[in-house]
């Protein structure tokens, strides 16, 4: 991992780059992410991350705004590539793709759950689910099956032929979760996944994911909440574009 934790409060980030992967889903070797802000100004985002996630682990990224975390979360979900340093997903590496490449990365190995759930309002809770397997082809009765399924896996049996609008907000991330499992992806990335909840539907929600890591899903959560991310087995905290901190949560610390 990147850090080492001296105490309760202070941590010292390595100087040795994350080397070569070794069967962890994610790897992170140097990454940088710099934006060129005109004027011979650039702002950097990302500062030297080296991070490691294994298969079925299940870690919380937090931050405050303007640390990093959705910056990394971008780069980790293949939506834009580091301006240097190495990333590999599945021992791919993914950070000299092209855009097309890494839209069939993304498709292919990233579930993604997002705040605002990003459901087509005119589509079923069934259509929705589809949608990653209409785009990479998967022939209709299949595509049918394993979003039935991917649904029933969420406990929405019932609500499959239902809109967004004839859904509460928790049946609606549950939708979200399912368009996310039905691809069988490497990795499921929620970007703050009960920011529109409230506080019991988000608890729900939260549970769902703890039986989707029970599963054997690796899960990468970002959020600014820190009882959210207790739910996660690993708390890495990210300031000023580094990783300050990278250690078990609370719960699972011995």
């Amino acid at each position: 991992m990147g850090t080492t934790t001296l105490d309760s409060t202070t941590t010292e980030v390595l100087t040795q780059p994350v080397t070569a992967p070794s069967g962890d889903v994610i790897v992170v070797e140097d990454l940088w992410r710099t934006y060129d802000m005109g004027f011979e100004q650039q702002v950097h985002a990302l500062r030297g991350i080296n991070l490691r996630i294994r298969h079925n682990e299940y870690v919380a990224i937090m931050g405050p705004s303007g640390s990093g975390k959705s910056t990394l979360m971008n780069l980790i979900g293949c939506l834009d590539t580091p301006s240097k340093g190495k990333y590999w997903l599945n021992n791919q590496l993914v950070s000299e793709l092209d855009d097309d490449q890494l839209a069939r990365i993304r498709n292919k190995e990233i579930g993604f759950v997002f705040q605002t759930f990003n459901l087509l309002a005119r589509a079923t809770s069934l259509h929705n689910v589809e949608l990653p397997l209409i785009y990479n082809g998967t022939p209709t009765t299949e595509r049918l099956e394993r979003a039935r399924k991917a649904l029933t896996d969420v406990g929405l049996e019932s609500r499959m032929t239902h809109k967004p609008n004839e859904l509460s907000g928790g049946q609606r991330q549950r939708v979200a979760i399912a368009r996310a499992l039905v691809n069988n992806p490497s990795i499921i990335l929620a970007d703050e996944p009960t920011g529109n909840l409230d506080s019991k539907t988000g608890v729900e929600i939260m549970a769902l994911f703890e039986s989707l890591h029970a599963r054997g899903n690796t899960i990468v959560l970002v959020t600014h909440e820190p009882d959210i991310a207790e739910h996660a087995h690993r708390v890495v905290h990210i300031r000023d574009g580094q990783i300050f901190s990278d250690e078990p949560s609370k719960r699972f610390r011995r």
